[in-house]
C-alpha cells in the first residue's frame, strides 16, 4: 500500500477557502485513480473528487464550481483547492490512491466550515 499523508486543514468562516495536501509515498503517475473523499458525522464517505489516470476528473454535484482537484506528478502530491466553502462542507478529508483492485487511504483532516 502507498502511505498518505494530508495536510491544510482546519477552521475557516463561510465563504473563505482552503487547499488541502496530500504528500504520497508511490508514484501518482502509477495510480489508476487519485481523489478526495470526505465524511460528515453520522454520514457515510462520500467522493469529493477524482482524477483518473488518463486524465478524466470527476466531482460530487455538490462541489462543482467550488473545488478544483490538482497534481503533481514529479512530487507525487494530491491537492484540494476549496473556494467558498459551506457549511455543510464540513467534514473529515481523506485522501486517496486507487491502484489494481487496492485502495490506499489517508488518516483523515479536519475541515470545519462555522462564523
Amino acid at each position: 500500500q502507498v502511505q498518505l499523508v494530508e495536510s491544510g486543514g482546519g477552521l475557516v468562516q463561510p465563504g473563505g477557502s482552503l487547499k488541502l495536501s496530500c504528500a504520497a509515498s508511490g508514484s501518482l503517475s502509477d495510480a489508476n485513480s487519485v481523489g478526495w473523499y470526505r465524511q460528515a458525522p453520522g454520514m457515510e464517505r462520500e467522493l469529493v473528487a477524482r482524477s483518473t489516470w488518463d486524465g478524466h476528473i470527476n466531482y460530487a454535484e455538490s462541489v462543482k464550481g467550488r473545488f478544483t482537484i490538482s497534481r503533481d506528478n514529479a512530487k507525487n502530491t494530491l491537492f484540494l483547492q476549496m473556494n467558498s466553502l459551506k457549511l455543510e462542507d464540513t467534514a473529515v478529508y481523506y485522501c486517496n490512491y486507487y491502484r489494481r483492485g487496492v485502495d490506499s487511504w489517508g488518516q483523515g483532516i479536519q475541515v470545519t466550515v462555522s462564523s
